[in-house]
């Protein structure tokens, strides 16, 4: 009965429309991340995909990319810490953007700010996923083709964050740049704050420990 629910509650037509319009933002990013958030033509679900598919072609490319391309050695690759390591810096990305552009006098809310940067990797996707099966057609002497091709895409998805901030807080050039600046030095403020927590809850925790054995071995 809930899978029956969720499945009337979700949108599957209106989720392809606003996924088909991925295509058209990566083509015309100022105008497509204006309409994405303020003429609600993009949806979370689509921005949701499209960081899964994303996060996916990330994993094909180390299990199905060319050995003459990238080596492998699987007996220390760890998926779980390879799917964080791409998850974790776009939720910390979309709460440090958040939380300096409500200071920097932002319009963009925290659902916006998801949605771009999820858009923003449609170039990603479409560009490194089929790469990962050409470059076991190709040779080494066609390496650095290869190479320029996914340096591009990634060149591709950083300019349409900067559209995408630019768009979506409605700020000039000028102050997107610094503010993505401010956004990346606040992710690393974020991660410091949660590593000083997390070494102050293991320090209380082992104190109290210590003290729990003490106790023990004295009166029993």
């Amino acid at each position: 009965m809930k899978t029956a629910a969720f499945l009337k509650r979700f949108d599957f037509q209106h989720t392809a429309k606003t996924l088909r319009y991925s295509l058209y933002v990566i083509t015309h990013p100022l105008d497509g991340f204006w309409d994405l958030t303020h003429e609600n033509r993009g949806s979370v679900a689509a921005a949701n995909i499209i960081i899964a598919m994303a996060m996916l072609t990330r994993v094909f490319r180390l299990q199905f990319t060319s050995f003459l391309f990238m080596k492998v050695i699987w007996e220390h690759v760890n998926l779980i810490e390879i799917l964080l390591g791409f998850l974790i810096p776009i939720v910390l990305a979309c709460v440090a953007n958040w939380a300096l552009t409500t200071l920097f006098d932002g319009k963009g809310t925290m659902k916006q700010i998801h949605m771009g940067i999820g858009y923003a990797l449609t170039p990603y996707v479409l560009i490194q996923f089929p790469m990962i099966f050409i470059s076991n057609l190709m040779t080494v002497e066609e390496g650095a083709f290869y190479s320029y091709i996914l340096i591009f895409s990634e060149l591709w998805c950083g300019m349409l964050i900067i559209s995408a901030v630019m768009m979506i807080h409605d700020y000039t050039l000028g102050k997107t740049l610094i503010t993505i600046a401010a956004t990346v030095l606040g992710m690393v403020l974020i991660i410091f704050i949660f590593l000083l927590f997390f070494s102050l809850v293991t320090d209380a925790a082992a104190y109290f420990i210590s003290l729990y054995k003490e106790i023990i071995f004295r009166f029993y």
